[in-house]
């Protein structure tokens, strides 16, 4: 008996120093930032999101996050470019501390990496021709054979058009601004892809298309990403999403990147 209660006590201890080491490194990586100056952020182009302006600087809807996250820890954020495939990889190989580059939230990449809780929600939405559509009563009328739907080849997009509207006819273009001028000349009924790619034809073309749904026909969220085992940053970032939440700057941030086109003006024609 007493062999077993050294061992229960011996299992006990084990189980406490690991809880604690743990607790200590789940600290590394905030107390790392604060002590370098500076946190490392992974981002791919992907507007408007992240894009390059005329000097070939960095901006968008993320760069504004990753800085003002940046200011309030007290560092400077330096900004790593990477094609999308490669950012999770070099978060794992710790490259980058973060990544804040309009991340969807996904089950699969939650077995790699770790999720903040989401600050942001787009997903795939439909911009129709306002000519060809003006006497549908209903977005079911798409879902006809005699309906042309175009989205880019091989996109997520492309696979819902054949999952809503399995009737339609399928007309798929090589890019999204092939895609765009189908849409918008007329040669197709409707156009599916990503947020906000149809709210920003609708803004451009006003006479010519029009958006036919208040809500997106997928919904995605997106959030910062970091490694796991590091608790006590998920717990800033999610504590500093809730409080930029609660005071409206991300909303209002939002609002300026996905529903005006004023920032174009900082982009190169």
């Amino acid at each position: 008996m007493k062999f077993l209660m050294k061992l229960f006590r011996a299992l006990f201890l084990l189980v406490l120093a690991a809880a604690f080491t743990g607790n200590v490194l789940a600290g590394s990586m905030l107390d790392s930032i604060q002590k370098s100056g500076e946190i490392k952020v992974g981002v791919s182009i992907l507007p408007p999101w992240v894009m390059l302006d005329k000097k070939g600087e960095l901006i968008g809807f993320e760069i504004d996050i990753a800085k003002q996250l940046a200011k309030d820890i007290g560092v400077k954020a330096v900004f790593k470019q990477y094609q999308w495939k490669q950012m999770i990889p070099a978060l794992t190989r710790g490259e980058i501390d973060i990544i804040a580059s309009g991340l969807s939230i996904v089950p699969k990449r939650a077995l790699i990496i770790n999720y903040s809780s989401p600050y942001s929600s787009s997903g795939y939405s439909l911009v129709t021709n306002l000519n060809l559509t003006k006497d549908f009563s209903s977005i079911t009328d798409l879902n006809s054979e005699k309906i042309y739907i175009t989205a880019v080849k091989g996109s997520v997009s492309a696979d819902l058009v054949t999952k809503i509207f399995p009737k339609a006819t399928v007309d798929l273009r090589k890019t999204e601004k092939e895609a765009s001028s189908a849409v918008v000349n007329g040669v197709v009924h409707a156009f599916i892809a990503p947020s906000p790619i149809p709210e920003f034809i609708s803004l451009k073309h006003p006479d010519e298309v029009d958006l036919p749904l208040k809500k997106p026909l997928l919904t995605t969220k997106e959030a910062f990403a970091i490694n796991k085992g590091d608790q006590e940053m998920l717990n800033f970032l999610n504590s500093w999403i809730v409080a930029h939440d609660a005071d409206e700057w991300i909303e209002s941030s939002h609002e300026y990147w996905f529903n005006s086109l004023k920032w174009q003006q900082q982009m190169a024609k």
